[in-house]
């Protein structure tokens, strides 16, 4: 499938929306750095996308970069607000509040 998706690359039919699915399909590979290169480039291309917003973040939580993750999943929560997505908006908040949970050291008592 990949394969498949790299050939349409730089064609006619390149755009957010195969950039998108190849981050999808690298997610599902187990290549969450490769994954979150492909969501880039279709946020890039449509800044408006949510859900690749919401990929971006996953695959940035899943390659170790939780700040990174945490940031793309912001952006997305505006994007997706902007839009009326709730949905996707919803998600990215559960998200990006166990980022921030996560991140944020132990006080001591």
């Amino acid at each position: 499938m990949i394969d498949a998706l790299e050939k349409m690359l730089n064609g006619p039919r390149d755009g957010a929306l195969l950039r998108f699915s190849l981050g999808n399909a690298y997610l599902q590979a187990e290549q969450p750095a490769k994954a979150a290169e492909y969501y880039r480039d279709a946020v890039t291309r449509d800044p408006n996308y949510s859900a690749a917003w919401k990929g971006l973040g996953k695959a940035l939580t899943a390659a170790g970069q939780p700040e990174a993750a945490l940031e793309a999943y912001q952006q997305g929560i505006v994007v997706a607000e902007t839009r009326g997505d709730k949905q996707a908006a919803k998600e990215m908040t559960v998200f990006a509040k166990r980022l921030t949970k996560a991140l944020t050291p132990p006080t001591a008592e």
